[in-house]
């Protein structure tokens, strides 16, 4: 039940990220922000990575996540979510440097707050 509410968590979280953020989302978005979110909590949860380490794994995870469902999502079903085409350093079109920098920079409070959650528990 945990990982669930994780999942749904994240996947929420997500979605309200990229209204803001782009104005618009799309429901598989929901799907890679809750694996990403579960998959966050894990590395966090059980492992003995110094902070940094952690929040670079994190960083890795989703760039890894966005990869993979950007080929599924964009290259084979052909439903266009995103295209990081005009991206400098990108791959696919599908990720790019300073997306992998933002999710960095968002991996810095999450870790930081479950990391702190943890502690007290």
């Amino acid at each position: 039940m945990k990982y669930f509410i994780l999942f749904l968590t994240g996947g929420a979280a997500y979605n309200v990220i990229e209204y803001l953020w782009r104005g618009y989302s799309h429901w598989t978005m929901a799907i890679d922000g809750g694996i990403c979110f579960v998959g966050i909590y894990l590395i966090t949860t059980m492992t003995d990575f110094n902070f940094i380490y952690k929040v670079l794994c994190c960083s890795g995870l989703i760039t890894a996540v966005e990869l993979v469902s950007g080929i599924i999502i964009n290259k084979i079903m052909h439903w266009n979510v995103w295209d990081y085409s005009a991206m400098p350093m990108n791959f696919m079109g599908q990720i790019c440097v300073t997306y992998t920098i933002l999710w960095t920079a968002m991996c810095i409070p999450i870790v930081a707050v479950i990391d702190l959650i943890n502690e007290m528990i």
